[in-house]
């Protein structure tokens, strides 16, 4: 089997920020050709999008993907809802997961994985907002302490 490369569209820096990440799951997306195209160029935004499960399927809600220039009559609503594609055991045990209590379905990124689009998706859990106060000073942390080791190296 030949090894299929990962090329990154975009991250969703702030989910990160706003919530803990427990598990990392991988689905294909819907989309039209004009969207492709769009996706290609790296017109995509994850910023305030999230998963709805309903009726046996994950629709993703909210994410952009701007109009294509040479689509024309043939571009599609950039915030539609969108379907994501998982096997139907997936689904059932993220709509397991996510009736548990403060677990949302959240996407961390769109890649190409070949020639085929995906998005990874994590099972996260709200963050408080003292717990993005003590993400903010273990990053600040690791910072200075990897300038002084640079500093001390030179």
């Amino acid at each position: 089997m030949e090894h299929k490369s990962k090329k990154l569209i975009s991250n969703n820096k702030k989910a990160f920020h706003d919530y803990f990440v427990d598990e990392k799951i991988e689905a294909g997306i819907e989309l039209f050709g004009t969207e492709v195209k769009s996706v290609r160029a790296g017109n995509v935004n994850l910023k305030d999008s999230y998963v709805s499960l309903r009726t046996g399927e994950a629709i993703l809600i909210g994410m952009h993907i701007s109009p294509y220039e040479q689509g024309n009559i043939f571009n599609r609503d950039p915030l539609r809802d969108r379907r994501l594609l998982l096997h139907k055991k997936e689904i059932m045990r993220l709509i397991g997961k996510t009736k548990e209590k403060g677990y949302s379905l959240i996407p961390l990124s769109v890649y190409f994985l070949g020639s085929k689009v995906k998005v990874e998706l994590g099972l996260a859990r709200g963050k408080k907002a003292y717990d993005k106060r003590e993400s903010i000073a273990e990053r600040d942390a690791k910072r200075s302490m990897d300038r002084a080791v640079k500093a001390r190296m030179n």
